[in-house]
Parts: C-alpha cells; sequence; structure tokens
C-alpha cells in the first residue's frame, strides 16, 4: 500500500489551481447513460472513484476515454443495465447508475455499494423515489433490481435531504412522463450542476439549489459538452491546510460562494480569508481561535466532508471547541489517529470536545477514509517532525495527487510505493 511521507512544520506558501468537482462529475458521468451519443466533460480530476466509474461504463458497453482534464462517453453501444458486484462495492457512488439504467432500459440490476466506512448509509430513499415513479424493486440477499415498463411522473418526499437519492431521482425523471416534484431535495451546489448538465442535454428541470425541485420529463436528451465545477472539498481542504501551517496561500478556479460556512469558521478562528472573484487567499499568521460549537448539517450549512479537516484546526486552537456530527455516526474514526499526534480529544455520541494543544508531533497513522485521511495529512504538515500516514488509497478516491498540489505550496511531503515488500519512491 502507498504511503505519504511529510516533514511538517513549515508554514504553506504559494498559489494553486483548484481540481473539479468529483462528486460533481460522478453523477454527471453516470447521467451520461440517459442520451444516445457522446458526450464530453471537461475539467474532470484524474481520482479512483472516477476511474471505478469509467470502467463500469465501459462495462455496460460504453465507450470510455480520461485524456488529461477530459473526458468522452460513448453511449450508442450501452447493452447492458447490470452493474457488476466487484466494482460496485469500490465505491457507493455506482448507485447514481439507477435511474439512468432503469430510465433508458427499462431495468438496472445492482448490489448493495461500497464506499468509505463512514457510518450507515441506506439507500432506502433511492428505492422508494423510484418506487413512486412507478418501478418494481426485488431484493434477493445483496441483490437489487428495478424494472419498470414505463416511469411516470409524480411528487416525491423525501425524509432526509439525500444528495445521491435528489441526483437519482432526477436522472430517473428526465425521461418519465409527465411532472415529477422532489420535495425535501438536497441543496449541495452539486446538484445545480447536475441539473444544468442535464438541461444542456435537453431536460427541463427548475428548482436546484431549493428544497423544491421541479421535473418536467422530455422524449429525448442529446449529446452535449459541459464543465465540472471546482471541488470545494478540495479547495476547503486547501484552506484549512494554509491556516494550520500558518501559511499563505492562493487558490484559483475557486466558487467561494460554496464555501460560506467554512469562511465563516476560519474568520472566526483569526485566519484572514479574502475574495477576489474565483480567488480565495488565506493568511494565518497566529494560533487561531477555539469555537465554541460547530454543527455539520446539509447543505448550507457547514459539511461534514470538511468536519475532519477543521478538527485539526481547532486541535491546536487556543482554548475548548466541540463538534456535532449529525450526518455520519462513524465519522469521527480520525480521532483516535489524532490523539497519537498529540491532539486532546474526547468523544461522546456524536460530539467531540477538543481541548487546543500548543503543537502536534509526527508520528504514523492510518487513513481509515477519504476526508479522515486528508485531515490526517494537514496535521502532519502542522505537524513537528516526521509524519507517515498510511492506507492513503482512500485519500486518492477524491484528491488528485495530493502530494503534488502540497509540495507546489512548498510542502516536503513524498509518496512510496511498496512493491515486493520494499519501499520506494512513488
Amino acid at each position: 500500500m502507498d504511503k505519504l511521507v511529510i516533514e511538517g512544520g513549515k508554514p504553506l506558501s504559494g498559489t494553486i489551481v483548484i481540481q473539479g468537482a468529483k462528486n460533481a462529475a460522478l453523477p454527471i458521468l453516470a447521467a451520461s447513460i440517459l442520451v444516445q451519443g457522446e458526450v464530453t466533460i471537461e475539467h474532470v480530476p484524474r481520482l479512483l472513484d472516477i476511474e471505478v466509474m469509467l470502467e463500469i461504463l465501459r462495462g455496460l458497453g460504453c465507450q470510455a476515454e480520461h485524456v488529461g482534464q477530459t473526458v468522452t462517453v460513448d453511449t450508442r453501444f450501452a447493452n447492458s443495465a447490470h452493474v457488476p458486484e466487484p466494482l460496485m462495492r469500490q465505491m457507493r457512488s455506482s448507485i447514481f447508475l439507477m435511474g439512468p439504467l432503469l430510465s433508458r432500459f427499462g431495468e438496472v440490476q445492482i448490489y448493495q455499494p461500497g464506499g468509505c466506512a463512514i457510518g450507515e448509509r441506506k439507500i432506502d430513499l433511492h428505492l422508494r423515489g423510484l418506487t413512486a415513479l412507478g418501478a418494481d424493486i426485488e431484493e434477493t440477499g445483496n441483490r437489487i433490481i428495478c424494472r419498470a415498463k414505463k416511469l411516470i411522473g409524480t411528487e416525491i418526499v423525501l425524509d432526509f435531504p439525500s444528495v445521491g437519492a435528489t441526483e437519482n431521482l432526477m436522472m430517473a425523471a428526465v425521461l418519465a412522463e409527465g411532472t415529477t416534484t422532489i420535495v425535501n431535495a438536497a441543496r449541495e451546489p452539486e446538484i445545480q450542476d447536475l441539473q444544468r448538465f442535464l438541461n444542456k442535454m435537453g431536460a427541463r428541470i427548475t428548482g436546484a439549489g431549493a428544497d423544491v425541485i421541479r421535473i418536467e420529463g422530455v422524449s429525448k436528451l442529446v449529446p452535449c459538452r459541459y464543465r465540472i465545477i471546482p471541488d470545494r472539498i478540495v479547495t476547503g481542504t486547501v484552506m484549512v491546510a494554509a491556516a494550520v501551517t500558518r501559511g499563505q496561500v492562493t487558490l484559483q478556479n475557486t466558487n467561494p460562494s460554496h464555501l460560506a460556512s467554512l469562511i465563516h469558521v476560519l474568520r472566526r478562528v483569526g485566519v484572514q480569508v479574502a475574495i477576489d472573484g474565483d480567488i480565495i487567499k488565506i493568511n494565518s499568521t497566529c494560533r487561531p481561535k477555539a469555537i465554541e460549537r460547530i454543527v455539520t448539517s446539509p447543505y448550507p450549512a457547514f459539511p461534514t466532508d470538511l468536519q475532519a479537516q477543521v478538527m485539526v484546526l481547532l486541535a491546536i486552537a487556543d482554548g475548548v471547541s466541540i463538534i456535532k456530527e449529525t450526518i455520519f455516526e462513524g465519522r469521527f474514526k480520525h480521532v483516535n489517529e489524532l490523539s497519537w499526534m498529540g491532539a486532546d480529544i474526547h468523544v461522546d455520541l456524536n460530539s467531540a470536545f477538543i481541548r487546543g494543544v500548543s503543537k502536534l508531533h509526527g508520528t504514523t497513522v492510518t487513513a481509515t477514509d477519504l476526508r479522515a485521511g486528508a485531515a490526517l495529512v494537514i496535521a502532519g504538515l502542522a505537524a513537528q517532525g516526521r509524519t507517515i500516514v498510511e492506507e492513503i488509497h482512500h485519500i486518492d478516491r477524491g484528491y488528485e495527487c495530493i502530494e503534488s498540489t502540497f509540495q507546489r505550496l512548498g510542502a516536503q511531503m513524498t509518496r512510496y510505493a511498496s512493491v515486493s515488500g520494499q519501499v520506494i519512491p512513488g
């Protein structure tokens, strides 16, 4: 398994261009199945999850190429609605293919998806919504088969504003007969990006970004060329890393409006944040101040995907802070690893009580999931001495060559790959 070796204690400095959003690219790639033709998607990062999705599309009969930051998908020869179980287990986002495949082929066979072990993430809302649209669902063990001769628009009320369910139902409904209304829809920027992409192909969707989305079914979609939004979580990760190391970093190709809750938190702890169009500048010179309470909630509130990274910032803050996690019950696994680095954190149910320490120290830690891994990288950048982060395949799911990103900002970070029992530079 690859690992990262970080020599910490050095402020980050310089300029970085932010990659395209993984969480926007994945559903958009899945949505390409809805059209018969060649779709071109720009600004797509080279990530493990992206490659798994492309492999799934190829397995379904599509042609898919990823050259540089551009993906071309030709769906004319798609001939299968069966997503193989091994690929489903690699990535939870494979669930996005349910709606498009059901819409195109009248059936889909999938398996319970995999992904990061950050808590229970049921797909009940997906299945309930598809049933409301007219699908018959058969569950046998780990296998799920959905069939529908015709999807009919209806009103769907989500019990929780699930991003995945909202996106899946949007994709299923674009070619359905009549009008579909999704009530209590998720409001994330990635959903707005999916709406823009589908509408560019000829769909008629309004409301993304609000809690009610309306989809008027159309008979056909046409191929298009589209550019993915910047990744707000990668942006936030670099912003926090700059703050933790007391650095000065300029981030280009961002959307600051997508990060209003994080910007508010950073300013509260004493970090200077300047915004100029799509450019964000971070300047941090002093020890951060503690924050009484942060609560993760669906967008536009503070994102669960930045909880672990901000915990590192609060772990070296002056005073006691509390983070309450309301989205995933298993998302405090990084706490034990941070404790090995000298952090003083106590977890009680879904709340973490963080007593700031003056410094962290380097040691060997393990990335347990994607965002926890990013948090440990940030901690390593701030820590005194050497930090080794193991199991970094989790990080590769969402960050394109994370070591290169931080090396461009002056970090001493090296990837090592284990080959035949020997460790060699990657």
